[in-house]
């Protein structure tokens, strides 16, 4: 998961909360330590810190990473191709075509992956969208 496009690290970045939309602050997985909050207390290896990435494993891609990427899919993401692109690339590159590929048509911030919105040019959307975690299309 790519923090800079995640709902809850955006609410953080663009201070939602002063602005009127209550979400989550997140600071991100790396920064708290915690390798990979969705899949570190079920894998060993990250639990014990002997890999920084899942593809550092020789069970990758295993069950909890590919059943994390499905879920993630509607989100307009695939986990299993992240990390392999992040392993085939390197992940300073990554983030570069990830910048590219969430950046806001209208104002080149950060739009959510988990919702498509621009939380610094289109937050109002937010005030009044019933599933905050789910695009419109």
């Amino acid at each position: 998961m790519n923090c800079n496009v995640c709902s809850n690290y955006l609410a953080l970045v663009n201070d939602t909360k002063s602005k009127g939309v209550k979400l989550p602050y997140c600071i991100g997985c790396r920064p708290r330590d915690k390798k990979c909050s969705f899949i570190r207390k079920k894998c060993d290896k990250l639990l014990n810190n002997e890999v920084e990435f899942c593809f550092e494993c020789n069970k990758f891609p295993c069950q909890l990473i590919i059943k994390l990427g499905k879920g993630y899919e509607k989100y307009r993401m695939n986990m299993v191709d992240n990390l392999n692109y992040i392993k085939e690339n390197g992940l300073d590159n990554f983030l570069e075509v990830e910048r590219e590929k969430w950046k806001c048509s209208n104002c080149g911030e950060v739009i959510c992956c988990h919702n498509g919105i621009c939380y610094s040019c289109n937050l109002e959307k937010m005030k009044t969208k019933k599933k905050r975690y789910e695009w419109d299309d």
